[in-house]
This record gives C-alpha cells, structure tokens and sequence, in this order.
C-alpha cells in the first residue's frame, strides 16, 4: 500500500482533537465553543476514517464498510448538533444580544 500512512491520519486526529478539546474548554464565546466540539467530532471521524482503512488493508471489506458507516452517522450527529446548536445559539442572542457563556442564566429561576 503506498501513500501516506495510517500512523500519521491518528496524529492528526489526535492534535485535531486536543485543540478542540481546549478551545471548548477555555473558551467563553458559545460560537467557538460550538466550533471547537465540531472539530473533535470530526477528528473522530478521522480517526474511524484511518482504522477502516488499516481495516481494509488487511483485506477485510466488512470491517472496512462498518467504518465508513459508523462515520456517517457520526455526520448525522453532527449535522444535526449543528441545526440545533445554531438554533438555540440565535435564540439566545436575539433575547440577549451576546453569546458569552458565563453571563448565560436564561434557564435559571
């Protein structure tokens, strides 16, 4: 198999998913926060993406094909994370004209 090896997909994956991991953490604006849980999802979708294919060189094309669709419905997750994520996140700014977390208290009584 020539090309760039799987090793290299899983480091990616991994660096991709540790600045996500502290961008949701250290962030305030609901936006980034939002932006930084897309990108670890998605790394994990990397991830599923270069075990399917370390799967598939192996001569196994069942464990390759679960993979890929472990990885669509990883991005229908996603997706719809996103609808609902973006939804909530233009409700809260039209009531309070900013997203930053700390100053959040709408569903307090």
């Amino acid at each position: 198999m020539t090309g760039v090896p799987a090793t290299w997909y899983l480091l990616l994956s991994a660096a991709l998913f540790c600045i996500g991991a502290a961008g949701a953490l250290t962030r305030r604006n609901g936006i980034t926060i939002f932006l930084s849980i897309e990108l670890m999802l998605n790394s994990v979708n990397l991830s599923i993406v270069a075990y399917a294919r370390i799967a598939s060189a192996s001569g196994s094309l069942l464990a390759s094909l679960d993979g890929k669709v472990l990885v669509l419905f990883v991005l229908a997750v996603a997706a719809a994370e996103a609808a609902v994520g973006l939804a909530l996140f233009i409700a809260v700014y039209r009531n309070r004209r900013e997203i930053d977390i700390n100053r959040l208290n709408l569903m307090r009584w």
